[in-house]
C-alpha cells in the first residue's frame, strides 16, 4: 500500500475534477435507474389497457430526455476521470524518467535497459488504467449496485432477499483470487521486461546477426522467452480467468429466481407486470456492478503490482550524489591532484587502480598509456564523479570533489569517451548536445578542429543531415570527431578525452592532435591514448599496467627508460613508416 503515495499527489492536485467526474457518473447511474421505472409505468398502463399512442409516445420521449443526458453526463466524467488518468501517467512516466537520469552509473551496469522500457511503458499503462478505469468501475460497484438493490428492494424486499443470495460467495471468491493475483502480475511483468530486452538489444545488433546468418537462432531464443511469457500469463488466467463467468453465473442464478419468484408473484398480483420487468431490468443493471467488482480487483492488483515495481525504482538512491555539505562553486583554474586513490567496481573484486598519485597544474596536460584493460578509461571516469574512488581522493583546486556539487563539478569538465554515442538526430543536435547556446561561429570554429568541416561540406542536408540512430549513416571515425566537436564546443578548464585518434587515420589524426596541442596551457588536459605519438608531447605521462602506475615522466625521460613506453614508441614508428611507404 505504500506504492499508493506515488499517484496521491495527482489525485490531491485534481481532486475537484475527479469530484466532479464522480458527480457525472452518480448521475449517469441514476438516470440508468429510472429507465427501468418508465418501461414499469408503460408495461402497467399496457396491461391495463388504459393507455394511447399519444402517452406510449411520451413513455419513448422520456426514455430519449434520459439517453441525452446520459450521453452529456457521461461525456463529462469519461473528460474528467480517464482525462485525470492520462494526467497521472504523464506525470508518473516524467518522475520516473527524471529519477532515472540522477541514478549513478554503476546502476545501469546492473539493470537491463528493456528492463527499464518495460516500467516506463507497460507498468505505467497498467497504472493509469487503474486509477482512470479502476475508479470508474469501482464508483459503478458502489453506486450502481447499492441504487439497484435500493429499487429493487422499493419493488419487493423478500424477492430482493433471494436475489442477494449468491452475493457472499461473490465476496469469498473475491478474498480467495485477490491474494494470489499481486504475485502473479508482478511475475509476468517481469517476464515481459526481459522479452522487451531481447527485442532492443537484437534490433540494436541486427547488422552483426545478419552477418553472422544467426537469424534463426536469435529467433528461436526470443521464442523462448516468448513462450516463458505465455506460460505466465496463462497461469495468470487460472487465477484471473474464472472471474467474469464467475460473476456472470451468479447474474444467471439470481435472473433464474427472479424469473421463478417473481413470475410467481405477478401471478397472483403479489406484484404488478410491470414490477416484474423493472425488476429484471435493475437485475440486469446489477449484473455490471457484479462484473465491476471482478474487473475492479483485477485493474488493481496489476496496478499495485506495477506501482510497487516502479516505486522501487523511484526508493533507489544515488550511489554518487552531493553530500549534505557541498558548496557551489563558479569557476575552477583546474589544479588535479590524485591522492592515493584506490577503485575497485564491487567490495569483492580486485582494485581496478590502487595507490595512484598525481599532480597536475592549470594548463599542463597529463597523457596515459598501457596495456587494454590497466584502467585507463576508469582513471577518466573517475574525474567527474561518473563513478566514486574507494579509497584516497582527488582534489580540484586543493577542494576533494566529493564536496562539490555533481552539477558543477561536471560543469567544468569537457569529456570524449571512448565509445562515442550520437542521437538520432542532426549533425547540429549532436554538437550543440555539449552547448545549447553557442552561436555559429562557434560551432564552425569547434568543427573545423574536429577536422569535420570537409565531412560535413560532403553530406546531402550538412549540418541538418539526419544520422539516424547512433549514427548509422557515419563511420566510426566521423563518429568520433562529431563527439570530438561536441567536446570542443564547451569553454572547461578540464578537458578529458579518451583515445581521440583511434577511429581516424593518421593524417586526420595528427590534425586532431595539433589542435589538442594548442590549447595545452590554458585548459587542463588529460588524454589516453593507444596512439602513443599523440601523447608525446605531455607534460607528463604516465603508463598504468594492472591498476598502477608503472612509468611516469615526459617524453625524453620514458624513452631513456627504455621499458613498455620506449618499446610501444619504436614499434609504432616503425608500423608507421611502414604503412606510410
Amino acid at each position: 500500500m505504500k506504492s499508493l503515495k506515488l499517484i496521491k499527489p495527482y489525485f490531491i492536485e485534481n481532486r475537484f475534477i475527479i469530484l466532479l467526474g464522480i458527480v457525472c457518473l452518480t448521475i449517469v447511474d441514476f438516470l440508468l435507474l429510472l429507465i427501468p421505472r418508465v418501461i414499469k409505468w408503460a408495461v402497467d398502463d399496457l396491461t391495463a389497457l388504459r393507455i394511447g399512442a399519444m402517452n406510449l409516445l411520451v413513455y419513448a420521449l422520456y426514455i430519449v430526455g434520459i439517453a441525452i443526458m446520459i450521453a452529456l453526463f457521461r461525456y463529462v466524467w469519461r473528460r474528467c476521470l480517464i482525462g485525470t488518468s492520462r494526467r497521472v501517467e504523464e506525470g508518473l512516466r516524467n518522475s520516473l524518467f527524471a529519477h532515472i537520469q540522477t541514478l549513478s552509473a554503476p546502476y545501469f551496469d546492473r539493470v537491463k535497459t528493456g528492463e527499464l522500457m518495460a516500467h516506463a511503458t507497460n507498468d505505467v499503462q497498467h497504472i493509469r488504467m487503474a486509477a482512470g478505469m479502476g475508479t470508474v468501475a469501482l464508483t459503478d460497484a458502489i453506486v450502481l449496485g447499492t441504487a439497484a438493490i435500493g429499487f429493487m428492494a422499493y419493488i419487493n424486499v423478500k424477492l430482493t432477499i433471494f436475489v442477494l443470495i449468491p452475493m457472499p460467495f461473490i465476496v469469498f471468491s473475491t478474498r480467495f483470487f485477490t491474494r494470489r493475483m499481486h504475485r502473479m502480475y508482478q511475475e509476468v511483468q517481469a517476464s515481459f521486461a526481459d522479452m522487451t530486452e531481447i527485442v532492443r538489444e537484437r534490433f540494436a545488433g541486427i547488422r552483426i546477426i545478419k552477418a553472422y546468418n544467426m537469424e534463426k537462432d536469435e529467433a528461436a531464443k526470443l521464442n523462448g522467452i516468448s513462450r516463458d511469457y505465455v506460460t505466465r500469463n496463462l497461469g495468470l488466467v487460472k487465477i484471473t480467468g474464472p472471474f467474469f463467468p464467475m460473476m456472470i453465473l451468479f447474474s444467471n442464478v439470481s435472473l433464474a429466481i427472479v424469473l421463478y419468484l417473481g413470475g410467481r408473484q405477478t401471478i397472483i398480483a403479489t406484484i404488478t407486470t410491470g414490477d416484474f420487468v423493472a425488476f429484471i431490468s435493475y437485475l440486469g443493471l446489477l449484473t455490471w456492478p457484479m462484473m465491476a467488482m471482478g474487473w475492479v480487483v483485477n485493474l488493481i492488483q496489476r496496478g499495485t503490482a506495477s506501482l510497487d515495481r516502479i516505486n522501487k525504482i523511484l526508493e533507489t538512491r544515488p550511489e554518487i550524489s552531493d553530500s549534505p555539505d557541498t558548496a557551489p562553486i563558479e569557476r575552477i583554474s583546474g589544479d588535479l591532484i590524485f591522492k592515493n586513490v584506490t577503485f575497485s567496481y564491487g567490495t569483492d573484486r580486485s582494485p581496478v587502480l590502487n595507490g595512484i598519485n598525481i599532480r597536475l597544474k592549470h594548463g599542463q596536460m597529463l597523457g596515459i598509456v598501457g596495456p587494454p584493460g590497466s584502467g585507463k578509461t576508469t582513471f577518466l571516469n573517475l574525474i567527474p564523479r561518473l563513478f566514486d574512488v574507494s579509497g584516497g581522493q582527488i582534489l580540484l583546486d586543493g577542494i576533494d570533489i566529493r564536496s562539490m556539487k555533481i552539477r558543477d563539478l561536471r560543469t567544468q569538465i569537457s569529456f570524449l569517451p571512448q565509445e562515442p554515442f550520437l542521437f538520432a538526430g542532426t549533425i547540429k543536435d549532436n554538437i550543440l548536445f555539449a552547448n545549447r547556446q553557442a552561436n555559429e561561429p562557434a560551432l564552425t570554429k569547434a568543427t573545423g578542429d574536429a577536422y569535420l568541416t570537409d565531412t560535413i561540406e560532403s553530406m546531402p542536408d550538412g549540418f541538418e543531415t539526419v544520422i539516424g540512430e547512433k549514427g548509422i549513416i557515419l563511420s566510426g571515425g566521423q563518429k568520433q570527431r562529431i563527439a570530438l566537436a561536441r567536446a570542443l564546443l564547451r569553454d572547461t578548464p578540464i578537458v578529458i578525452f579518451d583515445d581521440p585518434v583511434s577511429q581516424v587515420d593518421a593524417e586526420t589524426g595528427s590534425g586532431i592532435i595539433n589542435t589538442i596541442r594548442t590549447m595545452a596551457g590554458t585548459r587542463t588536459i588529460i588524454i589516453v591514448s593507444h596512439r602513443l605519438s599523440a601523447v608525446q608531447f605531455a607534460d607528463r605521462i604516465i603508463v598504468l599496467s594492472n591498476g598502477q602506475i608503472m612509468e611516469s615522466g615526459t617524453h625524453e625521460e620514458l624513452m631513456e627508460n627504455d621499458r613498455y613506453y620506449a618499446k610501444t614508441f619504436r614499434l609504432q614508428e616503425i608500423e608507421e613508416g611502414y604503412n606510410g611507404t
